[in-house]
């Protein structure tokens, strides 16, 4: 299963990542969770500190966080050296896209709920 980090993370049922969260969780993928606010999603604990997210298995990085919100993630990522960064829409970042795929990581454009419900994920 394609372990995932949801960055962006929120308490708050409206939220698409807390749904994304719930739906990973539904459909037995295993779930890390990074958020402004500590809490829990669907079991899965949200980090507010990137120090404790380090999985050497991490798979796909979703990303919930807009581009004025996105600086310093590229050396974040680049550490956490995921296969691919699905960037969900309103997320969209053509440098960073670009930056990470210099580097061996598939940027992605696509939302993390269609593709689970439409078995793409």
């Amino acid at each position: 299963m394609k372990k995932t980090l949801v960055i962006g993370a929120s308490t708050k049922p409206y939220r698409y990542s807390y749904r994304a969260i719930s739906m990973l969780r539904e459909r037995h993928f295993p779930v890390l969770a990074y958020g402004l606010r500590k809490g829990k999603v669907a079991g899965v604990e949200i980090q507010t500190d990137q120090e404790a997210i380090q999985d050497p298995e991490l798979d796909t990085v979703t990303l919930y966080v807009g581009p004025r919100n996105q600086d310093g993630l590229l050396e974040w990522l680049l550490e956490l050296n995921p296969r691919r960064v699905i960037f969900n829409p309103g997320t969209e970042n053509p440098e960073l896209a670009h930056q990470l795929q210099e580097n061996g990581i598939e940027p992605v454009a696509a939302c993390t709920l269609v593709m689970l419900a439409s078995q793409q994920y």
